[in-house]
């Protein structure tokens, strides 16, 4: 059973600043891509960012420069950094996450819970 675990959401100030974290756990072999998505109320759910395990990144248009991606492989854990918050931005936070259970060779796509973060004006 492979869980992922979001926190980190909340309700800031337009201009602010909060960081998502996201932890997997379970019966792991690996965990290749990670990444973060997002859905507003009445949207379909969008990419945010994705990092491999390689450490490549990317983001979607509306964030860059303002979201950063990380994770800390050690502890099957990924990061999304998120400053300079608009109210564009308000909408549950989703981590997805790219594990293999039996061999590395296929993997399963995983999704968290959700979080939500809310950009007031």
């Amino acid at each position: 059973q492979v869980q992922l675990v979001e926190s980190g959401g909340g309700l800031v100030q337009a201009g602010g600043s909060l960081r998502l974290s996201c932890t997997a756990s379970g019966s792991i072999v690996s965990i290749n891509a990670m990444g973060w998505y997002r859905q507003a109320p009445g949207k379909q759910r969008e990419l945010v960012a994705t990092s491999t395990s390689g450490g490549s990144t990317s983001y979607a248009d509306s964030v860059k420069g303002r979201f950063t991606i990380s994770r800390d492989n050690a502890k099957k854990t990924v990061y999304l950094q998120m400053n300079s918050l608009k109210p564009e931005d308000t909408a549950v936070y989703y981590c997805r996450a790219e594990i293999a259970i039996v061999t590395p060779r296929l993997s399963y796509v995983y999704w968290g819970q959700g979080t939500q973060v809310t950009v007031s004006s």
